[in-house]
């Protein structure tokens, strides 16, 4: 017998691995797919200590790196945290299979049966930076939608995400699902990243979620299709009539319950018949909660404890305790703010005027709008997905948080009794 080891796969070894068990998926049956659900679910739980250890060596080297504490916050993975990615993939494995779905059809009058149906893509990319809770959420979806999930997951992760597609593949398997439905091609580096965004033919389209630099890159360079995500500079506007207990609740849950992710607030603008009555009370709730005020000079006549904001603060996404506030004259200019340095992911407007609200959700263009609730909620799994790819902020295709649904196609499937045409 040979003592000589196979030689690891290429990267092109592994997408065209992966090309083949999507064709296997495509036409898996929902309680096949489920099964393999439940068992990465319970993986999981089961393998906590091993993912907890690998994780706690990729926050260790940000830790030596000076990475900083939103990032690493972004980054770590504990028991509940798990734990939460189990629920999520439970629940994901109970919500409704999209494939075979139809989204229209008809009769024409030659007699042609017309059906739209939904089918998976078949092998879904991604890339993405210091998050391994989405090498779960992402591969649990793509399963669920009868998809293959190749993953570049980043060298902040590295550790934690070998080990989660390791336990994610040993379950799959377990439970006669192809291996290679999960393929991780982080030891390729960056080169790896590169060639996956050519690999047009083996992979199918391809999701960037991370830095707005990050995306830019996958956008201008792929050769693949990208459903493009996008960074959060995200606004609330407290109008006039807003209620103080309201804004002060909103704006601290928005900004400060988890501020390193892309849905936490990064602009406050505030109307200025409201200023002096809202600013006090919702800077100082943020102030103490340790955020620091980047103001406009109006702002800072009523709340000095800040420091003068640039435009370069208004394009910011801080993902820390960092708050860009500006006061403006009404809607409209809160409005015009936005349309300026928004990146279209998600507004809020906290009001009591019903027809502000109105005006505000029909002539804000963001994927998710908002009145009277924090953008915190925008997110898959509060939006009952079980979990999200990612939130679009494109308009072809897939727009906001990207679900089930999000990760089919269609197809035309038209039957006849023998009809020709004229």
């Amino acid at each position: 017998m040979s003592l000589i080891a196979a030689p690891a796969p290429s990267l092109t070894d592994k997408l065209t691995a992966a090309k083949a068990a999507s064709r296997v998926l495509a036409t898996a049956t929902a309680d096949r797919k489920d099964d393999g659900l439940r068992a990465i679910a319970a993986a999981l739980v089961a393998n906590a200590d091993r993912i907890v250890e690998a994780n706690g060596l990729d926050l260790a080297n940000a830790r030596e790196n000076g990475v900083g504490a939103s990032l690493q916050d972004r980054l770590r993975l504990d028991a509940d945290r798990l734990a939460g990615l189990a629920s999520a993939t439970e629940l994901v494995a109970s919500l409704v299979d999209p494939v075979g779905e139809s989204v229209r059809g008809k009769v024409l009058p030659n007699g042609l049966r017309l059906d739209q149906v939904r089918v998976p893509f078949g092998v879904v990319g991604a890339i993405y930076e210091a998050r391994p809770n989405v090498t779960v959420d992402i591969a649990a979806l793509a399963l669920k939608s009868g998809n293959a999930a190749v993953l570049r997951g980043g060298s902040a992760a590295q550790q934690s995400n070998r080990v989660l597609v390791e336990v994610m593949r040993e379950a799959l398997a377990g439970v006669g699902l192809p291996a290679d439905a999960v393929v991780t091609i982080d030891e390729f580096g960056r080169d790896g990243a590169g060639e996956l965004m050519r690999a047009r033919g083996l992979v199918d389209v391809l999701i960037p979620r991370g830095s707005a630099e990050l995306i830019d890159t996958v956008v201008r360079e792929s050769k693949v299709p990208v459903i493009e995500t996008g960074a959060g500079v995200v606004h609330v506007f407290l109008d006039a009539s807003a209620d103080e207990t309201w804004a002060v609740d909103i704006v601290q849950n928005a900004k400060v319950q988890r501020p390193s992710v892309c849905n936490a607030l990064e602009t406050l603008l505030v109307h200025r018949d409201a200023a002096e009555r809202l600013l006090p009370p919702v800077l100082g709730a943020l102030r103490a909660s340790g955020v620091t005020i980047h103001g406009d000079e109006r702002t800072l006549e009523v709340f000095p404890d800040g420091v003068p904001a640039t435009d370069d603060d208004w394009a910011t996404e801080y993902m820390g305790l960092d708050l860009a506030v500006r006061v403006v004259a009404d809607v409209d200019e809160a409005m015009e703010h936005i349309a300026r340095w928004s990146t279209h992911h998600t507004e809020s407007i906290v009001t009591n005027d019903l027809a502000t609200a109105e005006r505000f959700l029909a002539e804000v263009d963001s994927a998710v709008v908002m009145v009277n609730a924090s953008t915190r909620f925008t997110d898959g799994g509060e939006f009952g997905f079980g979990a999200e790819v990612g939130i679009s902020t494109q308009k072809l295709h897939a727009r906001g948080p990207m679900g089930l649904a999000e990760l089919t196609s269609s197809k035309w499937v038209v039957r006849g009794r023998g009809q020709v045409r004229g």
